[in-house]
């Protein structure tokens, strides 16, 4: 695998405005993200953004940044526009799609977003983490993955996402962490589809492809790391990076 990862930021945040050029410990979030990518170590790292503030930030901080369309739909959408921008002539076969506000991020999350595509049969990878806690599971703000793991398994399919706590029964539940791995034959199929009617009832995007029989591995991972919405999200942020320990 060649993998790139593409990390989709914009101004427009409607509960924390301009929020990815918000201080944390000293850097604008949206460089925070993009050191966590770095950090990673398995590819080369680009911002996918709507507009030149966060392009200059960037820039900035030694990165790079492609200004795309602010009336994309998705974040999805940006990546594999900057992506066609990016790699013309198709040197990176995976493409690794990063949230911008994912500041404190544990960069070993996104070697580990990888290990569902080392399974031809995956077309996509995500991750996945145990719930704890009775809240954690009711909250509709967590989606929850259906899959199950056998004894040893690092990865397991993912046959559904809903914002309920699924499936039935009793048995562990799973925090699906947005981010995902994809071959890039299947950002472009992705992008290319409508939108699906589970993915409308939902307001889940990757449902799109599981209703399209696309196949999506999910890599367990000891524990969630949180976005940053809110501003109370923002000050925990910075309460952890201050500390210089990732979440």
């Amino acid at each position: 695998m060649t993998p790139i990862v593409l990390i989709p930021a914009r101004m427009a945040s409607t509960r924390l405005p301009g929020k990815p050029l918000a201080a944390i410990a000293g850097r604008p979030m949206i460089v925070q993200v993009l050191d966590r990518a770095r950090e990673a170590g398995i590819g080369p790292v680009a911002v996918a953004c709507a507009e030149p503030e966060i392009a200059a930030a960037v820039a900035a901080a030694g990165g790079t940044a492609v200004t795309v369309p602010e009336d994309l739909p998705s974040g999805t959408d940006r990546i594999a526009r900057a992506l066609a921008r990016l790699d013309p002539e198709g040197r990176h076969d995976v493409v690794v799609n990063l949230q911008g506000d994912l500041p404190t991020l544990d960069p070993a999350l996104l070697r580990a977003v990888l290990l569902p595509l080392a399974n031809p049969a995956n077309d996509m990878g995500t991750l996945v983490a145990e719930i704890a806690t009775a809240e954690e599971a009711e909250a509709e703000s967590v989606v929850k993955c259906a899959c199950a793991f056998r004894e040893g398994e690092a990865v397991a399919p993912a046959l559904y996402f809903s914002r309920r706590a699924v499936p039935w029964g009793a048995g562990p539940l799973w925090h699906h962490i947005g981010v995902y791995s994809y071959r890039r034959a299947a950002l472009a199929r992705f992008v290319a589809l409508p939108a699906s009617p589970l993915e409308g009832r939902e307001k889940l995007e990757q449902l799109r492809a599981l209703e399209a029989g696309m196949r999506i591995g999910a890599a367990r991972v000891p524990h969630a790391p949180f976005g940053v919405d809110t501003p109370a999200d923002l000050a925990r942020a910075r309460a952890v990076l201050e500390k210089g320990i990732h979440a």
